[in-house]
This record gives structure tokens, C-alpha cells and sequence, in this order.
């Protein structure tokens, strides 16, 4: 695979995304099953893992801890922390230092490593100010503990104060040709800064890929059934599959899958874009790293720019309470209700 820079860190183009094999779209596969999937990615080049404890609630970063310990100068490690679980079991956003310096302590436990090399803000606290959670991050760095600090989800704003704290390495936010929320300042940000951008979602919840089902055939706790319903309802979903005839026909113009081509248009974007797709298939990871051997002239990128935007995609990316909710829509704020 080919590498890209991240902050001190040369990693492959595209990293693993790690948290579908614990929640997010269906059930969990076997551990043993995670555990081969996860090691047959570093076999076929990926060098940049993405975890978080809140992924199945350390479920995630145990998996890494048990089937890659002894392969830890292969990969790049990414974790996250900002979320608190309440007395009666409600997972919270939660940026207080205290909680940040005890969730890494647990994180380091479960992933049996003595360091992490790019730690995240998962959430902004909207209880505390983005500086003094900086701050906490800053002090594992000095303590060893963590060797960068990323944030999430976060706005251009945001990004600038707590770059003035400690310098950021990363921001990881959704990004993809129909989730656009990133180009309206944040990736100039960056850009400007000195700071990767790392894309989640960049295969648009298996939507790209033409392989996933409306909301009305996934599971209720599926991503696409909760906080990422809109698209998926059965009306939007609809508009929405027509984008694809043309997108499959690009696809086949350039020799390559969907997916890869989603991943091709992404990297197309800068340099120091990461995008880290998940699966719990395979095949699908086999499929997901040739993205980067898919090179796309500039009337290509044009062509996928117009026929896939948020200008032609029905619905907003997540439900209303989230939007309202998400640091990184500050940017571009919408009026109005769901289409």
C-alpha cells in the first residue's frame, strides 16, 4: 500500500477502521474470526489502526490487546477517549481531565501497550471547555503515555483553540462524496495547520459500496437504524440509490469496485488525508486496500463531485438531536428539520 504522512508517523494510505467487529452494524463476529481479519490487514499492508473505548465498551481495544500485542511495532495505534458511563449504565460525553487520564489507563490495559500513538477526543464536552481537555491530553503526553493528540467530530473554531493549547496531529471527522461537512472549513484548517485529516465513514455506511439495505432491514441497533437514519429511511434511501447506476458506471470506466473508487475520491482530496474504512468481512478489507492503486484524473474527481454531494444526497447524515448536538456542524449549520 502506498504511505502518507501523520503528524511524526509514516502510515499506509488507508487505515483500518476496527470498530464494526465489536457494534455498530449487526452482530459481532467471532473474536477468533476479529482476530484473523485483524492480522491478515497488517499482512496486506495497513499500518494505521483505529480504535476507541467506546467501541463495545472496551471490547474493541481488548481484541487489539489479545491477537496484535506481539505485532506492536507493526501499526500505528489510534484510540479515543471523552465518553463516561452514568450510574444507571447511559454512555455520556464526559471531558472532564479526571476521566480522560483514568479512560487512558484502562485503554492502555486492554490494549497491552505501553503507549498510544495518537490519542482523540472522541466528543467535545459541551460541559467543558475544549482547552482544559487539551490540557488533560497534553499532560499524558508528557507522561509518556499517549504521543499525540487528535480530536473528533470538531469545528474549525474548536480546532484553533485547542491547537493553541498542544499541537494537534489529527482530526477525524465523516467524510466521504456525500457527507461533505468537512469542506466547508475544517479541512482548509488543517491544511493550514499542518494537521492530517482522517475520514470515518468514507465508504458512506456500506451505502457507496451499492451493498447496504434500508433502514427497514437492518437491526435496531444498526448505526443506519439510530443515530445515521435519515438517509436510510425508505424514502430517502430510494433517492438516494439512483446516485448509484451512475457511480457504478464510473466505477467500471476506471477499473476498479465502488468502494475502491470512494477511497480513491477521498485520497484525491490532499495529501494528508487517511481514510480508515471498516469491516468485519475479508474480503471487503482485501477489496478496501487496492483503493490507493486507483488514480483519478481531474475530469473524473469533477464528475463524481457533481453526481454525488450533499446537494443531491436525501436527508441529513444523522438525526436531528445529534445535529444539533455535533461540534463539527457548527460549520455548516442547516435550518430546517430532516428532508
Amino acid at each position: 500500500m502506498q504511505q502518507r504522512n501523520l503528524g511524526p508517523f509514516t502510515v499506509s494510505a488507508s487505515g483500518l477502521g476496527c470498530m464494526n467487529v465489536s457494534m455498530g452494524y449487526g452482530p459481532r463476529i467471532p473474536d477468533a474470526d476479529a482476530g484473523r481479519l485483524f492480522n491478515a490487514a497488517l499482512d496486506r499492508g495497513y499500518s494505521f489502526l483505529d480504535t476507541a473505548s467506546l467501541y463495545g465498551l472496551g471490547h474493541n481495544e481488548s481484541l487489539i490487546g489479545t491477537y496484535l500485542s506481539s505485532r506492536r511495532d507493526e501499526y500505528v495505534l489510534a484510540s479515543k477517549c471523552g465518553f463516561s458511563r452514568t450510574a444507571e449504565g447511559k454512555t455520556v460525553m464526559d471531558g472532564r481531565p479526571a476521566v480522560l487520564q483514568e479512560t487512558c489507563e484502562d485503554s492502555l490495559r486492554r490494549l497491552d501497550t505501553d503507549v498510544i500513538d495518537l490519542y482523540y477526543l472522541h466528543r467535545i464536552d459541551p460541559q467543558v471547555p475544549v482547552e482544559e481537555s487539551v490540557g488533560a491530553l497534553a499532560q499524558l503526553v508528557a507522561q509518556g503515555k499517549i504521543k499525540t493528540i487528535g480530536l473528533s467530530e470538531i469545528c474549525a473554531d474548536s480546532l484553533r483553540r485547542a491547537h493553541a493549547v498542544h499541537p494537534i496531529t489529527a482530526v477525524q471527522s465523516e467524510y466521504s462524496l456525500w457527507t461533505r461537512t468537512p469542506e466547508r472549513k475544517v479541512l482548509a484548517t488543517c491544511s493550514e495547520l499542518g494537521i492530517s485529516f482522517v475520514p470515518f465513514s468514507p465508504l458512506a455506511r456500506q451505502f457507496l459500496t451499492g451493498k447496504s439495505p434500508d433502514v427497514t432491514a437492518v437491526l435496531e441497533d444498526d448505526i443506519r437504524a439510530t443515530i445515521a437514519r435519515p438517509r436510510f429511511e425508505p424514502q430517502n434511501f430510494a433517492q438516494n440509490q439512483k446516485l448509484l447506476g451512475p457511480f457504478g458506471k464510473i466505477a467500471e470506466s476506471n477499473g476498479c469496485t465502488r468502494a475502491q473508487l470512494a477511497l480513491a475520491w477521498l485520497l484525491a482530496q490532499g495529501d494528508n488525508i487517511i481514510p480508515i474504512p471498516g469491516t468485519k468481512h475479508m474480503e471487503w478489507m482485501l477489496e478496501n486496500a487496492g483503493g490507493d492503486a486507483v488514480s483519478l484524473d481531474t475530469a473524473t474527481v469533477a464528475e463524481l463531485d457533481a453526481l454525488i454531494n450533499e446537494d443531491t444526497v436525501a436527508g441529513y447524515r444523522y438525526t436531528d438531536a445529534l445535529m444539533a448536538s455535533t461540534d463539527s456542524e457548527k460549520d455548516w449549520p442547516r435550518a430546517g428539520g430532516l428532508e
